[in-house]
């Protein structure tokens, strides 16, 4: 049994990823500051499955605070940390980038401070796939350059993976990155595709598509993503002469290595929910590309694992939630 920080716990991905360490007897301490980004009750509701499990404690903190965090770390000694939390988004990096300032670099910082001052004993921290940009090469592979981010957000992560590898290098903390691609499935967040296109198709709205609809994307449920998260959080790396970089740091990518169309997703939300959608065609929003797709061939070498579920499985499993959800 471990003691093992989950920051962004009342998040998306963080809640599913707490769960499941606590269900297989790990203690977890979760934190978030519950900020109004989006529902704040959902968060409520995502905590209210973990508060009841005894192994549960729950750090109302933001990242940026720096003597909230000594504390934390400070009363906890983690023997690992999973780092989720950040300010999440692409499209509203564009109206608010002190926001993604102050939680992505100024509280990844502080994280990699304590974690150096704690010795812990691995970080394993969220980055994106935004950070391939307009990577012309397809699929996208870790080795591949990243230096062209089209949105703050892509260079926040980006930025993590820099400052990730210089604590590596400098204090030997070891550390993996992870690149999510395109998250969706159960308590998924309201301002991503999947959501938005189910509550307006549900109550007779029309939906924007933009790029008319030309986007490919590498959808990946949450449950393969939270597999993938606990596996590299077993697998702590270790320095090696014969790695792009002798320090005990390392990057892989989850995605499901199936991109879909745009209008396929739009055509499986449909037949799920019997309803045909109002599309709104729309040219390429700022900070967005046409494509995603993972090579997820190092994370199968590394822990034997690489994400698989259809895109028809889980869009019916985020469909059936939410339904339950808002009792529709």
């Amino acid at each position: 049994m471990s003691n093992i920080l989950v920051t962004g716990a009342a998040g998306f991905i963080g809640m599913h990823t707490s769960r499941a360490l606590l269900d297989r007897g790990d203690t977890v301490v979760g934190l978030d500051n519950l900020n109004d980004y989006y529902s704040v009750q959902l968060k409520k509701d995502r905590l209210g499955l973990l508060s009841p499990n005894p192994n549960f404690t729950f750090a109302e903190a933001a990242l940026e605070d720096r003597d909230a965090m000594s504390r934390i770390f400070t009363e906890h000694h983690f023997d690992s940390v999973i780092h989720l939390a950040a300010q999440a988004g692409v499209r509203y990096s564009l109206e608010n980038p002190h926001a993604y300032v102050d939680s992505n670099l100024v509280g990844f910082i502080n994280v990699l401070e304590e974690c150096r001052r704690q010795k812990t004993g691995h970080l394993v921290y969220a980055s994106s796939s935004s950070v391939y940009g307009t990577n012309p090469g397809i699929p996208f592979r870790v080795s591949d350059r990243v230096d062209h981010p089209v949105s703050l957000y892509a260079a926040t992560k980006k930025s993590n993976e820099l400052m990730a590898h210089c604590y590596s290098h400098l204090f030997g903390i070891p550390v993996t990155g992870l690149r999510f691609f395109t998250v969706y499935g159960p308590w998924g967040r309201p301002d991503m595709a999947m959501w938005l296109f189910t509550e307006a198709i549900t109550n007779g709205r029309p939906i924007n598509v933009f790029n008319h609809g030309k986007m490919q994307r590498d959808f990946t449920f949450v449950d393969d993503i939270v597999e993938g998260v606990v596996r590299i959080s077993d697998h702590v790396p270790e320095s090696a002469s014969d790695n792009a970089t002798s320090a005990p740091c390392r990057v892989y990518n989850i995605g499901n290595n199936q991109p879909v169309e745009l209008m396929r997703l739009i055509s499986c939300i449909e037949e799920c929910l019997g309803i045909e959608a109002e599309k709104i065609m729309l040219p390429m929003q700022p900070g967005d590309v046409p494509a995603t797709f993972a090579d997820v061939d190092a994370l199968q070498e590394a822990v034997g694992f690489r994400p698989s579920t259809p895109i028809e499985t889980g869009v019916r499993r985020f469909i059936d939630w939410y339904r339950e959800y808002h009792d529709a």
